[in-house]
């Protein structure tokens, strides 16, 4: 699944795979890839921009360290990014509802 499919909601995701443990950029990808059962293999040039625009935003924050003697930026939420991810899993949960409810009286088409 593309980036721009996720559009969005990508910032839900990236938060809620962080909010187990704080992760660098490409881990925070392998766990998107892995929690979806490989649906979404995003590049990193679809995820460091969410990670950048969420720490400025204030609901991540990152410091520099190193895995396997290589620098890497390890991100982790802010309680402000805490909140944030109860608020849109509450809006995510009810929109979910919503769209069941249209989709489950209404039979998909066959596709030809």
């Amino acid at each position: 699944m593309k980036g721009s499919t996720l559009k969005g909601h990508l910032d839900l995701l990236v938060l809620a795979v962080l909010a187990e443990s704080p992760l660098h950029g490409y881990a925070v990808i392998e766990k998107l890839r892995e929690r979806s059962g490989s649906a979404f293999d995003l590049p990193e040039g679809t995820i460091y921009p969410v990670l950048h625009r969420l720490e400025k935003s204030g609901m991540l924050a990152s410091e520099w360290g190193s895995t396997h003697g290589r620098p890497r930026r390890t991100y982790r939420l802010t309680q402000l990014g805490q909140r944030r991810l109860v608020e849109e899993r509450s809006a995510w949960e009810a929109f979910a509802v919503a769209v069941g409810s249209v989709l489950g009286g209404v039979p998909w088409p066959k596709a030809t």
